[in-house]
């Protein structure tokens, strides 16, 4: 058995919950925050046998879109000013991110 997390983008995560339940499969949905936009993500939790991670992957890969958003850049604090950005830049946005791990014990109640 595997604990798969994914990150996914908000505007993604309930397409991708609504088709995994369609396939059988439980997750756990989990409101999270990403540290470069700083935007609202998903976190979702699911536990699935060994031979399922390839499926959940690959829905998860396909339905997690990826974008292309404007943003302006933030100055950081203590950093120098000739390396600061002050105009709007494209950065991509979206897909997911994935991680599983193996599961020693699972339970439900």
């Amino acid at each position: 058995m595997r604990l798969v997390f994914a990150v996914v983008q908000d505007k993604d995560a309930t397409r991708i919950l609504d088709e995994l339940v369609k396939q059988n499969f439980r997750a756990t949905r989990l409101a999270s925050t990403g540290s470069f936009l700083r935007e609202g993500n998903t976190t979702l939790f699911l536990g699935v046998e060994d031979d399922q991670v390839e499926t959940v992957v690959n829905l998860i890969g396909r339905l997690g879109r990826k974008r292309e958003k404007v943003v302006t850049p933030m100055a950081t604090v203590g950093a120098p000013m000739d390396s600061y950005v002050p105009f709007p830049v494209e950065v991509q946005i979206g897909g997911a991110t994935i991680f599983t791990l193996p599961v020693e014990r699972f339970e439900r109640f």
